[in-house]
Protein backbone atom coordinates (compact mmCIF):
# COMPACT_ATOMS: atom_id res chain seq x y z
CA UNK A 1 0.00 0.00 0.00
CA UNK A 2 1.28 3.43 -0.84
CA UNK A 3 1.79 6.46 1.38
CA UNK A 4 -0.62 8.27 -0.94
CA UNK A 5 -3.36 5.95 0.33
CA UNK A 6 -2.46 6.88 3.90
CA UNK A 7 -2.75 10.56 3.03
CA UNK A 8 -6.06 9.96 1.26
CA UNK A 9 -7.49 8.26 4.36
CA UNK A 10 -6.04 10.97 6.63
CA UNK A 11 -7.66 13.72 4.59
CA UNK A 12 -11.00 12.09 3.73
CA UNK A 13 -11.94 9.58 6.43
CA UNK A 14 -15.11 10.83 8.13
CA UNK A 15 -14.67 8.36 10.98
CA UNK A 16 -11.18 9.71 11.75
CA UNK A 17 -12.31 13.33 11.66
CA UNK A 18 -15.42 12.69 13.78
CA UNK A 19 -13.34 10.76 16.33
CA UNK A 20 -10.77 13.55 16.54
CA UNK A 21 -13.44 16.21 16.92
CA UNK A 22 -15.28 14.11 19.51
CA UNK A 23 -12.12 13.71 21.58
CA UNK A 24 -11.38 17.44 21.50
CA UNK A 25 -14.97 18.31 22.43
CA UNK A 26 -15.06 15.64 25.15
CA UNK A 27 -11.88 16.99 26.74
CA UNK A 28 -13.23 20.54 26.65
CA UNK A 29 -16.52 19.57 28.32
CA UNK A 30 -14.78 17.24 30.80
CA UNK A 31 -12.60 20.15 31.87
CA UNK A 32 -15.62 22.46 32.17
CA UNK A 33 -17.59 19.94 34.27
CA UNK A 34 -14.62 18.97 36.47
CA UNK A 35 -15.65 21.28 39.38
CA UNK A 36 -18.89 19.26 39.60
CA UNK A 37 -16.99 15.94 39.49
CA UNK A 38 -18.86 15.16 36.29
CA UNK A 39 -17.73 14.00 32.85
CA UNK A 40 -19.34 14.98 29.57
CA UNK A 41 -20.64 11.43 29.22
CA UNK A 42 -22.21 11.55 32.68
CA UNK A 43 -23.80 14.90 31.84
CA UNK A 44 -25.32 13.41 28.68
CA UNK A 45 -26.55 10.40 30.62
CA UNK A 46 -28.12 12.53 33.36
CA UNK A 47 -29.70 14.78 30.73
CA UNK A 48 -31.17 11.75 28.96
CA UNK A 49 -32.98 10.88 32.21
CA UNK A 50 -34.46 14.35 32.62
CA UNK A 51 -37.97 13.41 31.48
CA UNK A 52 -41.48 13.62 32.92
CA UNK A 53 -41.44 9.84 33.54
CA UNK A 54 -38.41 7.66 34.32
CA UNK A 55 -37.38 5.96 31.08
CA UNK A 56 -36.59 2.27 30.65
CA UNK A 57 -32.97 1.31 30.00
CA UNK A 58 -33.48 0.35 26.34
CA UNK A 59 -34.51 3.76 24.99
CA UNK A 60 -31.76 5.49 27.01
CA UNK A 61 -29.15 3.08 25.63
CA UNK A 62 -30.48 3.72 22.11
CA UNK A 63 -30.39 7.51 22.55
CA UNK A 64 -26.79 7.39 23.79
CA UNK A 65 -25.76 4.76 21.17
CA UNK A 66 -24.66 2.38 23.94
CA UNK A 67 -25.37 -1.25 24.56
CA UNK A 68 -27.13 -2.08 27.83
CA UNK A 69 -23.96 -3.47 29.42
CA UNK A 70 -22.07 -0.22 28.78
CA UNK A 71 -25.03 1.79 30.07
CA UNK A 72 -25.16 -0.32 33.24
CA UNK A 73 -21.45 0.33 33.84
CA UNK A 74 -21.90 4.07 33.20
CA UNK A 75 -24.74 4.21 35.73
CA UNK A 76 -22.73 2.71 38.61
CA UNK A 77 -20.74 5.83 39.62
CA UNK A 78 -23.89 7.96 39.30
CA UNK A 79 -25.79 5.52 41.51
CA UNK A 80 -23.00 5.57 44.11
CA UNK A 81 -23.24 9.38 44.22
CA UNK A 82 -27.02 9.18 44.69
CA UNK A 83 -27.71 10.95 41.38
CA UNK A 84 -29.56 8.07 39.72
CA UNK A 85 -31.61 5.14 40.96
CA UNK A 86 -32.39 2.00 38.98
CA UNK A 87 -35.93 0.89 39.74
CA UNK A 88 -38.13 -2.08 38.90
CA UNK A 89 -41.52 -0.93 37.67
CA UNK A 90 -44.33 -2.66 39.57
CA UNK A 91 -46.07 -3.75 36.38
CA UNK A 92 -42.94 -5.23 34.68
CA UNK A 93 -40.35 -6.85 36.95
CA UNK A 94 -38.04 -7.76 34.03
CA UNK A 95 -37.36 -4.21 32.89
CA UNK A 96 -35.58 -1.45 34.77
CA UNK A 97 -36.37 2.25 34.74
CA UNK A 98 -33.77 4.93 35.37
CA UNK A 99 -34.76 7.53 37.91
CA UNK A 100 -33.01 10.88 38.13
CA UNK A 101 -33.00 11.62 41.87
CA UNK A 102 -33.51 15.02 43.46
CA UNK A 103 -29.76 15.18 44.03
CA UNK A 104 -29.23 14.33 40.34
CA UNK A 105 -31.65 17.07 39.26
CA UNK A 106 -29.81 19.59 41.47
CA UNK A 107 -26.45 18.66 39.96
CA UNK A 108 -27.89 18.80 36.46
CA UNK A 109 -29.30 22.26 37.17
CA UNK A 110 -25.79 23.39 38.18
CA UNK A 111 -24.24 21.71 35.12
CA UNK A 112 -26.54 23.22 32.48
CA UNK A 113 -25.12 26.77 32.72
CA UNK A 114 -21.61 25.30 32.38
CA UNK A 115 -22.77 23.38 29.30
CA UNK A 116 -24.37 26.54 27.87
CA UNK A 117 -21.22 28.63 28.35
CA UNK A 118 -18.93 25.95 26.95
CA UNK A 119 -21.23 25.28 24.02
CA UNK A 120 -21.48 29.01 23.25
CA UNK A 121 -17.66 29.20 23.12
CA UNK A 122 -17.60 26.36 20.60
CA UNK A 123 -20.54 27.74 18.60
CA UNK A 124 -18.74 31.07 18.16
CA UNK A 125 -16.10 29.25 16.11
CA UNK A 126 -18.68 28.16 13.52
CA UNK A 127 -21.41 30.05 11.75
CA UNK A 128 -25.03 29.14 12.59
CA UNK A 129 -25.57 27.76 9.09
CA UNK A 130 -22.49 25.55 9.34
CA UNK A 131 -23.58 24.33 12.78
CA UNK A 132 -27.05 23.43 11.50
CA UNK A 133 -25.51 21.61 8.55
CA UNK A 134 -23.08 19.76 10.82
CA UNK A 135 -25.84 18.69 13.23
CA UNK A 136 -28.04 17.54 10.35
CA UNK A 137 -25.21 15.54 8.84
CA UNK A 138 -24.29 13.89 12.14
CA UNK A 139 -27.93 13.04 12.85
CA UNK A 140 -28.28 11.53 9.39
CA UNK A 141 -25.30 9.26 10.07
CA UNK A 142 -26.49 8.23 13.52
Amino acid sequence: MSFATTLLVRDHCLCLHVQRAARVLARRFDQAFRPLRLTNGQFSLLMSLNRPEPPPMGPVADLLAMDRTTLTAALKPLERRGLVRVAKPPNDRRNRTLVLTAKGRELLARAVPIWQRTHAEIDRRLSAARLDELRAGLMAVS
